[in-house]
């Protein structure tokens, strides 16, 4: 069944096919332009008689028909616009290949290359004449811009291409080769590709590009200046064609206290005062440059400035430089020449500084007295060249048979480097010591020095050093001379026969300890050669605390030997050795002699004390009952008698003042004497001991004058010593006065002492005498009628000694004799304190 349904479906399929069939040449016939004028009525009377679904099938059928037909009838227009178009673009081709060929013509004519970039994996398309850029080198080098271009350049274009090739960025540079061409770069996108194209210049293009590098290097050069000047420590500024402040740098703000420059230049702050901004106005109106030195307030402070400011067509620029330093230095500077001036003139070396222009710029007072030149003259600053001629003119010069060669000579010193050291041998034996030394920024500075006083001391020198070795060897004593390393210097032929070394033997410089140990076997066990050698090794090789040392040495030969060890200034060290023998065995001599002598003087001394002491026991008997037997009381006497008794009296008298005196000098002789000390009044105790000569100046008609200030005052002293003093002085001068004459005593203050002086009339005192009057038992009458035991003048001077005071004796002028006693302050009191 279903077969046969499919096959019924089929025969109505192919029943509707036929009828479509037989309508189809109708259809198109419609279709055609014919087809209207054939009548539709037909058409319509063949469709009358189909079925509804025929007819479906027939339309269905139709359309395709018709879709058929307008496909093929489209088909065809289009393949004819097609071979049209193709035709087109055959001759658009064509001309767009003529084109081609024409721009790669024009391309290739220029001298220019293009890089094309299409895709960011592959190589890019290089089309051009690579060879004028890179030579022989393969065209990708082209791209390895730093092999052919200027670092500089080949950093641009490399951070342009980049650009370009990722971001679509164009750029123009104008390129520098490594071999000086200018090579213009540009690039732009172009339809999605990158496309560079590199252009060596000429012509025009060529000084158009070197003008926009010049530029490019000004602009550098400008802001590298700028930035220069922005830093620089120094206010800076510019002005424009107004005199506007237009640039000013951080120093000039912070000169002016501004905060930053633009603030500085916003405000027209000024540095300079109205007085120096209107003296460079008139600078610039005049077009010349102004440059002065100004004070100025600069942060606060005031300061000295340099300033230049130097105007343009369009403005001006100014610079002021710090230079209250550089004036300080100046000042300062001015006041160390000065002061080396002052220096060089003090000194003994005559000192003449000529400057590049070979004339005399500096002398001092020693050049113009060594060479005697007239002060006007070196005045005039005179060339180096026309002193020497004067010098050599007044035969201050030394004596030169070719003049001319050695003034040339002298002068190559101006060209030198180096100090050069010359001798003068002048007319009339001087030397001189002539020293030019070239001065760094020109000229040379002379040096002169008498050295003939030094020749003349190496000379004596040399004189005496051969004397001092003649006198070293000719000397009886041994001497030594060590260095500062212990070692042996010098020694004369005493030194190797006294210890019997071999001239060999010291000539090779023994060290101290060396010569000590050949020396110590001559020297006995017990004598002390080690300590005494000991010694002398640690004088010569001590470095510190060098002090003499001093020995005496005793030989086993019997021989005594002093030693001496004395530091000399060099460091070394004198030892000597003296025989003294025969010194010491007289010394030994002498010293059992005084002993014997000593002994012998205590002896006399205990003896006159003792018989003075037993004589005066007696004495002061016998005085007693002479002045008994002369007492009325007891009985009268006659004139006989009386006279007798009177005599007795005087002559023990004397005789007890002799026993006194003579303990008294046994007392001071004995360290027994003690002063009591106390105020004393010298006034009183002068009248005290002319009181006690009363009698003796009665007696021989000699008058006394007491001559003193009334307010001599005190001194501290015992006061029955120095009326004992003055007793002795004044009865020593009456004695040698003529009757008749005057004896004068007086006293007066002296820087704190007290001195006495008493002065007669008598004979005077012979200078063979003069020092022997103050011994004890020394008695010169002189023609006079004074007799004594010599003890008067003796116990004076012991008793001043006592004191701490001097005592002297001196022939008076116009004849007489002046004793002097002088106490000194310390036993002296203040006159003021006594009262």
């Amino acid at each position: 069944m279903p077969e046969a349904a499919g096959t019924g479906a089929d025969r109505g399929v192919r029943r509707r096919l036929g009828a479509a069939s037989a309508l189809l040449p109708a259809a198109l016939l419609a279709a055609t332009p014919a087809a209207a004028q054939a009548p539709l009525s037909a058409v319509f009377e063949a469709l009358a008689g189909l079925e509804r679904h025929d007819i479906v099938s027939l339309a269905l059928t139709l359309g395709i028909l018709v879709f058929a037909v307008v496909v093929a009838i489209a088909y065809v227009r289009a393949r004819a616009r097609a071979a049209a178009v193709q035709n087109r673009a055959r001759s658009e081709i064509a001309r767009l290949s003529d084109d081609l060929d024409r721009a790669r013509a024009i391309l290739l004519s220029e001298g220019q290359v293009v890089v094309t970039w299409r895709d960011a994996m592959a190589d890019p398309a290089i089309m051009g004449d690579t060879a004028a850029l890179i030579g022989s080198a393969p065209p990708l080098r082209l791209l390895a811009f730093g092999t052919w271009l200027e670092p500089e350049a080949a950093r641009d274009v490399e951070a342009a291409v980049e650009a370009l090739r990722k971001r679509g960025e164009a750029f123009a540079l104008a390129l520098r080769t490594t071999r000086g061409r200018h090579v213009e770069a540009t690039g732009k996108p172009i339809a999605g590709a990158a496309v560079v194209r590199l252009r060596e210049l000429s012509g025009a293009q060529l000084d158009r590009a070197a003008l926009a590098e010049r530029q490019k290097a000004l602009e550098h050069d400008v802001e590298r200046m700028r930035t220069l000047l922005t830093a620089i420590p120094t206010p800076v500024w510019l002005r424009d064609a107004n005199g506007r402040l237009a640039f000013a740098n951080n120093a000039y703000a912070a000169a002016v206290e501004a905060r930053n420059a633009e603030d500085a230049t916003a405000r027209g702050l000024e540095l300079l005062d109205r007085a120096a901004r209107e003296e460079a106005v008139r600078a610039r109106a005049e077009e010349r440059p102004f440059a002065k030195r100004v004070a100025a307030i600069v942060a606060g402070e005031r300061r000295v400035l340099d300033v230049t400011e130097i105007a343009g067509p369009r403005g001006a620029a100014g610079i002021a430089f710090d230079a209250s330093e550089t004036e300080s230095l100046r000042a300062e500077l001015a006041r160390i020449v000065a002061a080396h001036r002052c220096t060089l003139d003090q000194l003994a070396t005559a000192v003449a500084i000529f400057g590049a222009d070979e004339r005399l710029v500096f002398h001092n007072a020693a050049y113009r007295a060594l060479f005697q030149l007239d002060p006007v003259f070196l005045d005039e600053r005179p060339t180096d060249s026309a002193i020497l001629d004067r010098l050599r003119a007044e035969r201050r010069l030394p004596e030169q048979a070719d003049y001319r060669a050695w003034k040339q000579g002298l002068h190559e010193a101006y060209r030198a480097l180096e100090p050069k050291e010359h001798r003068w041998y002048l007319p009339g034996g001087r030397t001189l010591r002539v020293v030019t030394n070239p001065n760094p920024e020109g000229g040379i500075t002379y040096l002169f020095d008498d050295i003939s006083e030094r020749i003349e001391l190496e000379s004596r020198y040399n004189a005496l050093n051969r004397t001092q070795s003649e006198t070293l060897d000719a000397l009886t004593e041994a001497v030594a001379v060590f260095g500062s390393d212990g070692r042996l210097k010098l020694y004369n032929p005493v030194f190797a026969r006294m210890w019997k070394l071999s001239p060999q033997a010291l000539a090779t410089k023994p060290h101290i300890e060396t010569v000590a140990n050949w020396c110590r076997p001559l020297v006995g066990a017990d004598a002390g050669g080690d300590e005494v050698f000991g010694a002398i090794k640690r004088a010569v090789t001590s470095f510190e605390h060098r002090s003499p040392v001093g020995r005496r040495l005793e030989r086993a030969d019997a021989s005594v030997l002093d030693c001496a060890a004395l530091p000399l200034p060099d460091g070394g060290t004198l030892v000597t050795f003296r025989d003294v023998t025969d010194s010491v065995h007289v010394e030994r001599a002498l010293i059992e002699r005084n002993e014997a002598l000593l002994a012998a003087d205590a002896l006399k001394n205990a003896f006159v004390h003792h018989v003075s002491y037993e004589l005066r026991s007696p004495l002061t008997t016998i005085i007693g009952f002479a002045q008994l037997l002369d007492d009325p009381a007891i009985g009268a006497l006659n004139k006989k008698q009386h006279e007798y008794v009177g005599h007795i009296t005087e002559s023990s008298a004397a005789l007890l003042a002799i026993i006194n005196d003579i303990l008294d000098l046994a007392t001071v002789d004995a360290g027994a004497m003690q002063l009591d000390l106390a105020e004393v009044d010298a006034r009183e105790t002068m009248e005290a001991a002319a009181e006690g000569v009363r009698d003796r100046l009665a007696e021989q008609n000699i008058k006394l004058e007491i001559r003193t200030r009334p307010d001599i005052g005190n001194f501290r002293a015992d006061e029955k010593r120095v009326r004992q003093i003055l007793f002795n002085l004044l009865s020593n001068a009456i004695g040698f006065s003529p009757p008749g004459e005057t004896v004068a005593l007086s006293a007066e203050r002296r820087d704190g002492a007290v001195i006495f002086r008493v002065a007669d009339k008598g004979p005077g005192v012979p200078p063979e005498i003069k020092e022997r009057v103050f011994e004890r038992f020394e008695s010169h009458t002189r023609g006079s009628k004074h007799r004594g035991p010599g003890l008067g003048l003796s116990i004076v001077r012991s008793f001043v000694a006592l004191h701490g005071g001097s005592v002297s004796i001196d022939n008076a002028p116009g004849g007489g004799t002046v004793v002097t006693c002088i106490f000194p302050p310390a036993a002296a009191a203040d006159p003021k304190a006594a009262e």
